[in-house]
């Protein structure tokens, strides 16, 4: 477990698959919000959680590119990560999975498994369901999962066998992994006006083979919002006005009994005063939602992004709400610690933490009962959309030593030298935040998400 001035945080690993987007052939009943709905997020902690209180509690996995190493997660108790229900098949079946802006399968653990990790819950039987259908090797669904096939199956598995079952492997960064078959089904979920939204025709992954190194009893499957085919987001997309979402997130500190909201298709839209939009970037090889950072203030000081590394004026930052905390390049983290540490009372004494045997991240820390106001922290996006953040989302109070704040952004040894960054959970709070794949743009207004 990786530890800051006593106080777990997590490893988040940005990965990269290559995807493109199609639409797929789900039809949809949505009564409400002239087809868009929104539904319930709840977090891992909450106590209207399956996963509530169990001691092996996990933040999100991260999908294996397939260049990508293998970067260990560790266990974080303050995860903000969030789960939904869901119903699949006809009659309906429950299962609980995990929310992930970073995968773009929706996959659930189905019978018969040969091998797969214990439930408290009743496993989707395909058998027992009249609307279950496999996908073969000769259907298009089958092609979104080029890169994700069995290593022990050959590349011309599939037009050598077109009537065979499609298969899938999707492997994640902390070795949980799922095998199974591609099919089509029904999935039903109820809105948070209460009215049941059913959806036909979903891709999603019937796992056989699934692997979870530290299983709660609880977790049934991932459903992926990432950039993709696959992804339920883009599935979703013709039948609800549009290939966008959002999402506000309370902070992370707030009662667990709250829960998140997630908006899709129409109505999900970021508007109105305070808005700040920046373009998504198209990055090969990724599923991820990724915005360019030209640099940060702190407080009246801007500081720029000057890659050493590259002759770069801006480096680009992963949006992952499945990241506890944010994390910057070198390159500008170094600066941003100089100019903090110059608008910090000497008196707070503050500190670079190393943690050299886990994550390697340096952390900033100091003495303090209380987080300062200032100073005010900003994001300078590409294209001149600024976002201020509030003293709650930049800095994190130790919940076990109460006169020790952390600076809420880390740097990773493993991206020294790299233009990438991650905006972690913990600078989503109180965010509504929303992503128009249509129009290639990302939002984020604040916004008090327990409204």
């Amino acid at each position: 477990m990786a530890t800051l001035c006593n106080y777990t945080i997590v490893v988040i690993t940005i990965f990269f698959v290559h995807l493109v987007y199609f639409s797929v052939t789900a039809t949809t009943i949505i009564n409400n919000n002239n087809g868009g709905f929104s539904a319930h997020l709840i977090r891992r902690t909450s106590p209207n959680s399956p996963l509530y209180r169990h001691k092996n509690n996990k933040v999100f996995r991260r999908l294996m590119g397939g260049d990508m190493s293998g970067y260990p997660l560790q266990l974080d108790p303050i995860s903000n990560g969030h789960i939904m229900k869901l119903s699949i098949g006809t009659p309906p079946s429950d299962i609980y999975v995990l929310s992930d802006t970073g995968s773009t399968l929706l996959w659930t653990q189905c019978k018969s498994c040969k091998t797969c990790y214990k439930t408290k819950y009743a496993m989707f039987d395909p058998r027992k369901s009249s609307t279950y259908r496999n996908i073969t090797c000769s259907e298009r669904e089958c092609k979104f999962v080029d890169d994700y096939k069995p290593s022990s199956q050959s590349p011309s598995f599939c037009q050598k066998h077109p009537t065979r079952l499609c298969t899938y492997n999707m492997t994640y960064v902390d070795t949980a992994s799922s095998l199974g078959v591609l099919a089509k089904e029904t999935f039903t979920l109820t809105s948070r006006t209460g009215e049941v939204v059913t959806l036909e025709d979903i891709v999603f992954g019937c796992g056989h083979l699934n692997y979870e190194p530290v299983s709660t009893g609880n977790e049934m499957g991932v459903i992926g919002l990432g950039r993709g085919p696959m992804s339920f987001v883009s599935q979703i997309a013709p039948h609800v006005g549009g290939n966008k979402f959002s999402y506000c997130l309370v902070p992370m500190r707030t009662d667990p009994k709250f829960e998140s909201k997630i908006n899709f298709g129409n109505g999900s839209e970021v508007l109105g005063e305070g808005v700040v939009s920046t373009p998504l970037l198209d990055v090969d090889d990724s599923s991820n939602y990724i915005v360019a950072v030209e640099g940060i203030s702190i407080g009246n000081e801007f500081v720029p992004f000057n890659s050493t590394v590259k002759p770069l004026k801006k480096f680009k930052m992963v949006v992952d709400s499945g990241s506890s905390i944010g994390h910057l390049p070198r390159d500008i983290w170094d600066r941003v610690i100089t100019q903090l540490n110059k608008t910090l009372d000497p008196e707070l004494k503050p500190s670079i933490v190393y943690n050299a045997t886990a994550d390697k991240t340096h952390y900033l820390c100091f003495n303090s009962m209380t987080i300062p106001e200032e100073p005010k922290v900003a994001f300078h996006f590409m294209g001149g959309g600024k976002l201020e953040l509030m003293a709650e989302q930049i800095f994190i109070k130790s919940p076990q030593e109460e006169n020790t704040v952390y600076f809420g952004i880390g740097c990773m040894d493993v991206y020294s030298g790299v233009d990438s960054g991650l905006f972690g959970a913990n600078l989503q709070g109180n965010l509504l935040i929303g992503y128009d794949l249509d129009r290639n743009v990302a939002s984020f207004k604040p916004t008090n998400c327990l409204n």
